[in-house]
This record gives C-alpha cells, sequence and structure tokens, in this order.
C-alpha cells in the first residue's frame, strides 16, 4: 500500500484541487496491481509547487537553473522496495500544469497525473537519460496512465 504525504507551498493548488490528498491517494490506489505494493508500507512525499521554487530546487540538487515540471528525489538510488520503505519525494509545478489557461479542469487534473506518475516512476527506479531507457519509461507512464484513467475517469 502506498502512503503519500501531500503539501502545498503554492496557494493556486486549492483552486484546481479542492482536496489535494485525496485526489493523489485516489490515483494511487488506481495504480496497476505490481505499483500498488498491496503487501507493503509504501510511502512518498509530494510537494505542490510552483516555478520559482522548482527552479530554486533544480538549480541546487541538479545544477540546472530552470524551472521544469517535475522533480523527482529517490531516497534510495537502489530503490529496492523492501516491505516497508520510504521512496523519495516528488514536487510539481503549478505552472506548468495550468499551461495554456485556457485548458479545462479535466485536462488540467489529467495533465497532473501524467505528471505525477512521470515522477513516481523515477521514485521506483525508471530513468530517461538514454534513449532505450526513455523509451522503456514512456511506455511504462503510458500504461499506467491508462489504467489509472480507466479506473477513475
Amino acid at each position: 500500500m502506498i502512503s503519500i504525504n501531500v503539501f502545498s507551498d503554492e496557494k493556486a493548488w486549492s483552486k484546481k484541487l479542492k482536496n489535494k490528498k485525496i485526489f493523489f491517494k485516489k490515483i494511487c490506489k488506481a495504480f496497476p496491481k505490481k505499483y500498488r505494493f498491496i503487501n507493503k508500507r509504501i510511502s512518498l512525499t509530494l510537494l505542490l509547487s510552483n516555478n520559482k521554487n522548482i527552479k530554486r530546487l533544480n538549480k541546487v540538487f541538479r545544477k540546472k537553473n530552470k524551472s521544469t515540471d517535475v522533480l523527482s528525489f529517490p531516497f534510495n538510488k537502489k530503490n529496492k522496495i523492501i516491505d516497508e520503505a520510504y521512496i523519495g519525494d516528488i514536487i510539481i509545478s503549478y505552472n506548468f500544469m495550468d499551461k495554456p489557461k485556457s485548458k479545462n479542469l479535466i485536462f488540467f487534473k489529467e495533465k497532473v497525473i501524467k505528471t505525477f506518475i512521470h515522477g513516481f516512476l523515477h521514485l521506483v527506479g525508471f530513468d530517461h537519460i538514454k534513449n532505450n531507457d526513455y523509451k522503456k519509461m514512456l511506455k511504462e507512464e503510458k500504461y499506467i496512465y491508462n489504467y489509472v484513467i480507466s479506473k477513475i475517469g
């Protein structure tokens, strides 16, 4: 089972997601079986932030002086999922999720779900440094996204 701690340092998130913790908990519960870790106690932290803060974190931890949609910080590089584990942190930028601003709430939520899944996959050991790894990660991301959307609509 996945336990998720959700924090926000950007007020605008509350305009789009009324109950952020329930929203992300619902996503995790809708994951395919192999990613729900049913007989394990897995936890992660999610920070819902903005471009300014994510740019600062990106500069400090990745030496990249730019904002991005999502940052993931796996707790353990090997990421062997044991019975009880904290797998890491995900930070998502509201500004990236709200582009273009003319899109509706459904589009916004779908974008957030895709981005969260991408960050989650980094926490469980996926990366996209090499092109082959990118293809594997993208395939898994699409699989999980389609699975989640079919469960939560």
